[in-house]
């Protein structure tokens, strides 16, 4: 066994978390799952203390019956 020592960039951590690519990333993963649910499902994107944040929820009355009687957003996450 080695004696491998690993140190952490906590700083190049926090940047790579907020950085343009990770937006890209999260908005391509995010448009797929609002994709998938249909019409009435919305996106949203804000960038955290530590990391950027998206998120899918459902806008309009039928959106949401329709996730509370089908689980619709847990599935398209899927």
């Amino acid at each position: 066994m080695s004696n491998l020592k690993f140190k952490l960039n906590r700083a190049g951590v926090a940047e790579l978390m907020k950085s343009g690519a990770m937006i890209t990333v999260l908005n391509k993963h995010a448009t797929a799952i609002k994709n998938r649910c249909g019409d009435g499902y919305e996106q949203d994107l804000y960038v955290g203390k530590s990391r950027a944040n998206v998120s899918v929820s459902a806008k309009t009355y039928k959106a949401k019956k329709d996730n509370l009687k089908n689980n619709t957003l847990l599935k398209a996450v899927r």
